[in-house]
């Protein structure tokens, strides 16, 4: 493996995830954005178009969060070729079976950070400092799904460099868990009209972080908390118990009740 210096990584990395960003959540974008898909979205939700204005200040603060996770990776990558994290590159060191273990392991305990950061982020005397930005989009857009405060981006970044450093990954793993990062954000992000208000809440998928779960949360503030798992939301009460409840009774009565339930839940922390 050829291994570069930390100026070389930083910049690269920069280059790698902005590029990432605009083509994934940009795409994501333009095709749930689109006149096309007009045809699809769910009219009697409570819905305002973005403005350019609101999405330029997402594009402004993902570029700064870029540069977080590129000094994040670049540390990453120097430390692996220092040899001091548990970062491997043999299949066999582990085997196969260990790729998929890990890999659940890591979002499982990702989810748990996520969490508990979050709803730390809510409190009064933190959230302007920390979260604010984020939220400044109420009805978010793909744009919105890297578009962390500085502050919030370290913390998030900083269980990533964490991590490798007390589980052994490969880097097929760590490549996953960043991919599946990257999908999940842009996809909870869409916004609470672009999908079905089923997906993904069927038996299964009502224990997973959802479009519609996380944009209660961008109205809301109080409730709604998690990464990937609505495990932490229902265990610790901060599950908005309405929403649940439309959930229970079918899609139909959520689609036909919906404005009504969540108009005006704007209230902030």
């Amino acid at each position: 493996m050829i291994y570069h210096s930390f100026g070389f990584y930083g910049i690269a990395f920069f280059g790698i995830i902005l590029f990432r960003y605009f083509l994934v959540a940009g795409g994501t974008y333009w095709f749930f954005y689109s006149p096309y898909s007009q045809s699809f979205i769910i009219r009697n939700l409570p819905h305002q178009s973005p403005s350019w204005q609101s999405i330029q200040h997402d594009i402004q603060l993902s570029v700064l969060s870029a540069g977080v996770f590129a000094l994040a990776a670049a540390f990453i990558m120097s430390g692996y070729s220092w040899g001091i994290t548990r970062l491997y590159s043999d299949v066999t060191q582990y085997g196969l079976w260990y790729l998929g273990l890990s890999y659940g392991a890591v979002l499982v305990l990702q989810d748990a950070y996520f969490y508990f950061t979050h709803r730390l982020f809510h409190h009064p005397r933190l959230f302007p400092w920390l979260h604010q930005g984020h939220h400044r989009s109420h009805y978010p857009t793909p744009w919105t799904s890297f578009a962390f405060d500085p502050l919030e981006a370290i913390a998030q970044s900083l269980f990533l460099v964490a991590i490798i450093f007390v589980i052994p990954l490969h880097f097929i793993t760590l490549i996953a868990i960043l991919t599946t990062m990257t999908v999940w954000a842009v996809l909870n992000h869409l916004g609470i009209d672009r999908l079905p208000l089923s997906f993904p809440h069927h038996w299964l998928g009502k224990w997973f972080v959802g479009p519609a779960h996380h944009a209660i949360h961008h109205l809301k503030y109080r409730v709604h908390y998690g990464l990937y798992f609505t495990f932490w939301d229902k265990l610790l009460g901060t599950d908005d118990p309405d929403y649940e409840q439309k959930l229970r009774i079918g899609n139909r009565e959520l689609k036909g009740t919906g404005n009504r339930e969540l108009k005006g839940t704007g209230n902030r922390e």
